[in-house]
């Protein structure tokens, strides 16, 4: 069979991976030896019933744990081969299924998330879908009379946290254990968009009046300085996805959204572009153009403007003009704009534009 080129391969959420051991894990304890089986097959929100492998099986005599290896796919996500496991232990209470943290697996500290604070930072599809195969492992041997503790962990999870916004979020001591679908989509980077979902609800849950959406760690720092009366949980970095955390930020009914960038990702959103990685947009030299003009550019100007390189090419271009604090507040403005129209007016936008020494130098308010 030929091989699928790079970056179309499908791969299996942390959610999927635990629920799969969950079933495994059940069918050994229940089941007996003979249950043992080297792979099991599970089912998806969607319908799909893939297969795993597990990379071992192991009893206590009252519990049984089992691994399998997150294989991610083409999906750059930080937990890919990570191995996760998934203890099980029947407790005793009729139809209850409860989820208790493992090593490697975060401690929800914060509201915002949709998770019981103190709790294991198990998200809802991830325990629905677990739920619902312990129950029908329950059914298959005849002990509905019995409920099931779980107990999922993952092998260096706390590790692999320190390279995730988790810390951010409130959850601390590990990963979070995720999966809206069970379906890692190759370079679709939902990890990283649930993050930043989870960034804004935790804003709103701790009552922010303010959410700052910077496009990254820079941006975030120059921004925290500028508000340093704020809790650090009002500013999530929402990175390229611009439309994404607009959206959701809608749907919470945030007060006022403060967009915070330097001029490239600025000058990208001004032009109506959500999505503002350089792979995925383009600077608008006649944008940056006409909007100089405008602001008092001679003709002179507007020409070197057009063959301009970038768009930190352009406001070096500005630099000591007449025009230049015109032009760069016109720029948040039309960013600020765009983002509003995005979202149907639904929150309060304000843009601020920061040089690369952390200097404010351009800001709007619509």
């Amino acid at each position: 069979m030929e091989a699928k080129p790079r970056g179309t391969r499908t791969g299996f959420t942390t959610g999927a991976n635990a629920t799969a051991c969950v079933s495994a894990a059940l069918r050994a304890l229940l089941g007996g030896p003979e249950a043992g089986l080297p792979t099991v097959t599970i089912r998806l929100p969607g319908g799909e019933t893939p297969e795993f492998t597990l990379l071992w099986t192991r009893s206590d005599g009252d519990s049984v744990a089992c691994a399998t290896i997150k294989d991610g796919g083409d999906d750059p996500d930080v937990t890919h081969g990570a191995e996760i496991r998934a203890a099980v232990r029947l407790n005793g209470l009729r139809g209850q299924i409860r989820f208790l943290k493992g090593e490697g697996v975060g401690t929800v500290t914060k509201p915002g998330l949709g998770l019981e604070v103190g709790g294991p930072a198990i998200n809802p599809t991830p325990r629905k879908m677990m739920t619902e195969h312990a129950l029908e492992r329950l059914a298959e041997y005849g002990r509905m009379d019995e409920g099931v503790d779980i107990t999922v962990s993952v092998k260096d999870g706390e590790a692999i946290a320190r390279r995730t916004l988790n810390g951010r979020l409130g959850i601390l001591g590990g990963i979070s254990i995720l999966g809206r679908s069970g379906i890692v989509y190759p370079y679709s980077t939902a990890a990283y968009v649930a993050s930043v979902e989870q960034g804004i609800e935790v804003a709103v849950h701790q009552g922010a009046p303010e959410v700052f959406l910077t496009t990254g760690g820079i941006t975030e720092q120059y921004a925290m300085k500028l508000r340093p009366e704020l809790d650090e949980s009002a500013f999530v970095q929402m990175g390229d996805y611009v439309g994404k955390a607009l959206t959701h930020c809608a749907k919470f009914a945030v007060p006022k959204v403060v967009l915070v960038g330097q001029i490239g990702k600025v000058s990208k959103l001004a032009n109506g572009q959500l999505h503002t990685h350089a792979a995925k947009s383009e600077v608008n030299m006649q944008l940056m153009a006409d909007l100089a003009k405008a602001a008092g550019a001679s003709e002179v100007e507007i020409v070197e403007i057009l063959g301009a390189n970038t768009a930190r090419h352009v406001y070096e271009m500005s630099l000591g003009k007449a025009w230049s604090q015109i032009f760069l507040n016109a720029l948040c403005a039309k960013a600020a704009q765009v983002a509003s129209d995005y979202i149907q007016g639904s929150c309060k936008v304000e843009s601020l534009l920061f040089d690369f020494d952390g200097k404010l130098i351009g800001k709007a308010e619509v």
